[in-house]
C-alpha cells in the first residue's frame, strides 16, 4: 500500500525522538550543565510532566483540530523545546523548559498518527498497518536512543538537541508526504509503492 513505508519511518523518528529525550536528557544536563547525577535524573522527569500534560491537553481539543493538524501543530511545539535546549549552553533553566516543552509537543503525536490510519489507507486495512507501526514504533524506541549513545559517546553529548532536530525534521517531512500520497485513497490503495 503505497505510502506505508513512508508513515512507518515518521512513526520509528517519533518513537526515536521520543525515547532519545527520554533516555538522555539527565545526562544531557548532567555532561552540558554540569547539574549533579541526582538532580540529573530528577529533571529528567520534566519530559514526562511535559507530555502527560500535553496528553491530556491535545484530548480536550483533538476532535475540533483534526489529526493532520495536532501533529502538525506538535512537530512544531516538539521544534520549540529542541531549540530551547539547542539554545540552552550558559542557561540550565532554558533545557529544563526545554524538556517540558519537547513533552508537550511529543503529545499528541502518536495517539494522531494511530487515529489518522483508517483516513489514509481505509478501514479495511488499517487494522493490519496500526499492527505494523506498533512495530516500526518499537524499533524506534529500541534503537535509536543507542545511535545516541554512540554519538555522544565518540563525538560529544552536547549534540543531543542536534540530534533530536534531525529526527523531528524526518518525521516532519515524511508525514506531509504521506498526507500528499493519501489525499486521494482510492488512488494509492493496493498500488505500487
Amino acid at each position: 500500500i503505497r505510502g506505508v513505508p513512508t508513515l512507518l519511518t515518521a512513526f520509528m523518528a517519533y518513537c526515536g525522538a521520543e525515547a532519545t529525550a527520554m533516555f538522555w536528557a539527565s545526562s544531557y544536563l548532567e555532561g552540558v550543565h554540569g547539574v549533579s547525577k541526582d538532580r540529573a535524573a530528577a529533571f529528567g522527569s520534566l519530559f514526562f510532566i511535559g507530555i502527560t500534560a500535553g496528553r491530556f491537553i491535545s484530548g480536550c481539543g483533538c476532535n475540533q483540530i483534526g489529526d493532520k493538524n495536532m501533529i502538525r501543530i506538535g512537530i512544531a511545539i516538539m521544534g520549540s523545546g529542541i531549540a530551547l535546549i539547542a539554545l540552552s549552553a550558559d542557561n540550565v533553566v532554558f533545557a529544563l523548559t526545554g524538556l517540558v516543552v519537547i513533552g508537550i509537543g511529543a503529545a499528541p503525536i502518536y495517539p494522531s498518527i494511530i487515529h489518522s490510519t483508517p483516513d489514509h489507507f481505509g478501514k479495511e486495512n488499517s487494522h493490519a498497518i496500526v499492527g505494523i507501526q506498533m512495530a516500526s514504533a518499537y524499533c524506534g524506541s529500541t534503537l535509536v536512543p543507542p545511535v545516541f549513545g554512540i554519538v555522544a559517546q565518540y563525538i560529544h553529548i552536547a549534540l543531543y538537541p542536534m540530534f533530536m532536530a534531525v529526527l523531528a525534521f524526518i518525521l516532519f517531512a515524511m508525514i506531509e508526504r504521506v498526507n500528499k500520497k493519501c489525499k486521494d485513497k482510492t488512488h494509492f490503495i493496493n498500488s505500487e509503492i
